[in-house]
């Protein structure tokens, strides 16, 4: 164009050319640009899920019903009756055409259209719905990711069980108190509670996250996705109590005080529910710390006024100090009997090396595998690094909420009862295991074990509320005393037995002297005969404040009778030449006068098994449960898909069989009964079977854009040649040659 709108000047006329005629070109390239531009950025990338035609017809005939059985058998079509009475729509279908496809059959479509007798029809489409009951095993993609819950290890959290039995979360409200919350994260939206959150560092409403600095203030989110991720909404997985609304408190990224602690520690204290918190002093083994004066306020205003005066629930994790050779007796959030300390273990059943130990914790739940938590992160992404008793807190917290929906007239002493008694020492591997008084396993790194949400919710919802809280306190040294290499004091507390029957939380009050603070290793045993110690040797404590009315905490002592002798045991792991003065031991003793070892616990409930084989296995769950492994299930794990045990009319057992090797939940045997697929395979909604994605095949939206990219740059190139030309040609005319060529001659 730009050559031939030159040439048409005359002969004898300048050859300079003007700016015309590159704006007329530029002109008439702009709608080409802006045509191919605008289709290019609108086209649409290929339906994800096509339409599926099947081989009925729905069909309208104005006259009668026998005109319409008549009207079938001349297109060769099925009749197969009147879709709505008293209406003149019509069901024909045809048994030779393919009984799926995707495009719609044309043949019948063109003879139909044609009849006068037809005054509509439309060949039907396969509708997709989902029923809205309770389903067991989440759709989300990142699920089968989830290890620690979707049945992949073996003993996992039990949490299908808790599911199978109605109870997700629905009516409980938590908050995470840690350094914001992306409320607008799509997985957690749905599920965000504003009632729930606040900003303490900035003091507004919105607990946002600060982002920048390397977005550092992932740690609230992804706590918060593990609680209460929405599940069945196609985004990363699915959070324990996905039906209960999650709150963010904004306090870690700022300056942190008593007041912040305690305005955190109180936020709306009868509209939420349960607390998590995975923070706390410094895990450097040398820190010996806890909530100031008005933290601990806030914690006890809490348990006995929250929640309706049921009491606020607190979720701690232990502490991340391990490899520090910390222990968490020296941190007075996890030490306090208000919180439920949480451990850690990892999903082969070692410890990890960060996890801390010490007698305060009550539970365990895992932190990581090869691979860690699958959660929320910040920018709306998802992510599966999440690890740490950080990651092991926030779980245990949502097993909470389930407890709490199947009984919420729980208080906070009952849910401590029920989580020792629905947790489990299973394949948990450590050196100290021992048996308490009353027969219970319990350790110094995992409490009472690995929680089951299954036993935690079946417990809960038959729970009777447990008698008013007692406490009797005893001291027991009055005049100071040399510790020396080691120093032991008994004291008998049979005054305290007759108001306290069964113990709970048992509390020792120290102020002593020592010249090196970790090597002192400090124990408590019991007229039953546990010993549980209270802090170990610390090697990176070199300290010689000694302890200052420190007070450690035992949970080993769970329903054992106090009456007797108490000796604390105080011994130097150390240098010989260390020193030290005992001034203070005071023994505090909570518990009931209720005879708690007598209430049947959730793991002697009748055996839901109506008989068994000789090596133990089950087989007779009866006509509602499912035989799975030799157990009775309430449903069938991904993997596995119920249907009866055999075809004899007499044999009313149900099974769970395998699914296909390609599907992760299935509705039958074949590889076409898929209805959801395990990582790094795709769904195929017209074949319900799991495809591997093709390694090459490009997105429609990649499509798209390199669309977009290639027709901007051709036409922008056609532009630039329109108004470069003109000038180029007029400097030929002239007798300059191009800048990186020879001098040109003129040849008129």
């Amino acid at each position: 164009m730009a050559t031939r709108a030159a040439a048409a000047r005359p002969h004898g006329g300048s050859a300079r050319p003007g700016p015309v005629p590159a704006l007329s070109l530029s002109l008439s390239l702009f709608p080409v640009l802006f045509a191919l531009f605008t289709v290019a950025a609108t086209a649409q990338p290929a339906p994800a899920k096509p339409r599926v035609f099947l081989s009925s017809w729905a069909v309208r005939v104005a006259a009668g019903l026998r005109d319409a059985r008549a009207l079938a058998r001349r297109h060769g079509l099925l009749y197969l009756g009147q879709v709505i009475e008293g209406e003149p729509f019509h069901h024909f279908s045809h048994r030779g055409t393919r009984q799926r496809a995707l495009s719609r059959h044309w043949g019948w479509h063109t003879r139909l259209s044609r009849d006068p007798q037809v005054l509509w029809f439309e060949q039907q489409t396969a509708k997709r719905r989902s029923k809205r009951g309770t389903g067991v095993v989440p759709t989300d993609p990142w699920f089968p990711k989830q290890w620690y819950m979707n049945n992949d290890i073996h003993p996992d959290l039990n949490i299908l069980t808790a599911w199978s039995r109605g109870y997700t979360g629905l009516g409980v409200v938590l908050t995470v108190l840690d350094d914001g919350l992306e409320k607008d994260h799509p997985d957690l939206a749905a599920n965000y509670d504003p009632l729930a959150s606040y900003d303490f560092n900035s003091n507004d409403p919105d607990p946002q996250p600060r982002y920048g600095d390397g977005d550092k203030n992932w740690h609230g989110t992804r706590c918060a996705g593990e609680v209460a991720a929405v599940a069945n909404n196609g985004i990363c997985g699915a959070g324990v109590a996905y039906n209960a609304k999650i709150g963010g408190v904004r306090m870690l990224d700022g300056n942190i005080m008593d007041i912040v602690e305690a305005q955190a520690l109180s936020l709306q204290p009868q509209h939420i529910h349960v607390y998590s918190a995975s923070w706390g002093p410094e895990d450097d083994g040398r820190t010996v710390d806890g909530p100031g004066i008005l933290a601990t306020a806030a914690f006890r205003r809490g348990v006995m006024q929250g929640r309706g005066g049921l009491g606020s629930i607190f979720i701690w994790a232990s502490g991340n100090g391990g490899i520090n050779y910390d222990n968490c007796n020296c941190d007075g959030y996890t030490n306090s009997i208000y919180t439920v300390s949480v451990g850690s273990v990892l999903g082969d059943g070692q410890r990890p090396r960060y996890g801390e130990s010490c007698s305060a914790i009550l539970t365990t739940t895992y932190s990581s595998r090869t691979t860690s938590k699958v959660t929320t992160d910040l920018h709306h992404r998802c992510t599966d690094k999440h690890t740490g008793t950080s990651a092991s807190a926030p779980l245990a917290a949502g097993m909470v909420a389930l407890a709490l929906e199947a009984n919420p007239a729980l208080t906070w002493r009952d849910l401590q009862h029920l989580i020792i008694r629905a947790s489990k020492p299973a394949h948990l591997q450590a050196e100290d295991w021992a048996q308490n008084g009353v027969g219970r396993r319990v350790s110094h790194y995992y409490g009472y074990g690995l929680l089951d949400a299954g036993l935690l919710v079946q417990a809960a919802a038959t729970w009777t509320g447990t008698r008013p809280q007692e406490k009797c306190s005893v001291q027991a040294v009055q005049v100071p005393r040399d510790i020396g290499s080691r120093l032991s004091i008994s004291t008998d507390v049979s005054s305290c037995s007759q108001s306290i029957r069964s113990l709970e939380h048992v509390q020792v009050q120290l102020s002593l002297s020592y010249s090196r603070r970790g090597d002192l290793v400090v124990a408590l045993s019991s007229p039953m005969g546990t010993t549980s110690t209270l802090v170990t040797v610390r090697p990176y404590d070199t300290s010689q404040d000694g302890y200052k009315d420190w007070t450690f905490m035992s949970t080993h002592f769970w329903d054992e009778n106090p009456k007797g002798t108490w000796t604390l045991h105080l011994e130097n792991r150390g240098d010989d030449r260390n020193t030290g003065q005992l001034t203070s031991f005071i023994l505090h003793l909570h518990g009931t006068d209720e005879d708690m070892p007598a209430r049947r616990s959730a793991a002697t409930a009748t055996d839901e098994c109506l008989s068994r084989d000789q090596q133990g296995a089950c087989r007779d769950c009866g006509s509602s449960l499912y035989i799975h492994h030799g157990s009775c299930l309430s449903y069938c794990p991904p993997r596995y898909y119920g249907r009866a045990r055999s075809a004899t009319p007499g044999d009313t057992a149900l099974v769970c069989a395998s699914c296909h090797p390609s599907c992760y939940t299935c509705q039958g045997a074949s590889a076409d009964n898929c209805t959801s697929c395990p990582s790094g395979r795709t769904f195929q909604d017209s074949t319900h079977t799991c495809q591997q994605p093709a390694e090459s095949s490009p997105s429609p939206l990649g499509l798209r854009w390199s669309l977009v990219v290639l027709t901007v740059l051709a036409c922008s190139s056609l532009v630039l040649a329109g108004v470069l030309y003109p000038t180029y040609r007029t400097a030929l005319r002239a007798g300059k040659g191009a800048p990186c060529c020879p001098r040109a001659a003129r040849t008129e």
